[in-house]
């Protein structure tokens, strides 16, 4: 069991671009398809390993591993996660001052871009569909929606602090929903 959570994370930590929130669908689906927990369970380990200190990928491993295996299993599932990353900054810093103007490898990553904002849409879009923020149209869906744009034109428009948007947003949903 140790061993597949080292190899599991490892591939995801291997093959994964973009950081944890890119990570979410590949983890789920893999997390899924051991049958380790049911989708309600992961969404909530992704809730609580968002409002963790450090990467939400790492730290989403690490409470699938502590599901699955308690302490060790969180330690072979860390180390799964975290290696290959290791790994590939090693190589890459060994190397990548030598090939970083050519223009196959900027036209590479500039490709990955897309890709990467996609991924992370669709995890958000999976996280709120399976907690129930967004699904068949009602007042509640649209509600969500509003607080959404508010929130979005609040960091991009006013330039307001995160963690008062979230505050804000919050004490807005306590006075609405409660």
């Amino acid at each position: 069991m140790y061993w597949e959570l080292f190899i599991t994370f490892f591939q995801i930590g291997f093959v994964s671009f973009g950081g944890g929130y890119a990570m979410i669908p590949v983890i789920e689906q893999r997390v899924s398809a051991h049958g380790w927990m049911s989708t309600q369970d992961f969404t909530d380990v992704i809730a609580v390993a968002g409002m963790s200190p450090g990467p939400i990928g790492t730290n989403s491993a690490i409470f699938v591993g502590y599901q699955v295996g308690g302490l060790a299993g969180a330690v072979f599932a860390a180390l799964g996660m975290v290696l290959p990353s290791l790994i590939i900054v090693i190589l890459v810093g060994l190397f990548f001052s030598k090939i970083d103007r050519n223009r196959w490898v900027q036209s590479a990553f500039y490709g990955l871009r897309p890709i990467v904002t996609g991924l992370i849409f669709y995890g958000a879009i999976r996280f709120a569909i399976s907690n129930h923020i967004i699904g068949e149209l009602n007042l509640r869906t649209l509600g969500s929606l509003l607080f959404f744009g508010v929130s979005l034109l609040a960091l991009l428009r006013f330039r307001m602090h995160p963690l008062y948007v979230i505050i804000l947003s919050g004490l807005t949903g306590i006075a609405i929903y409660s």
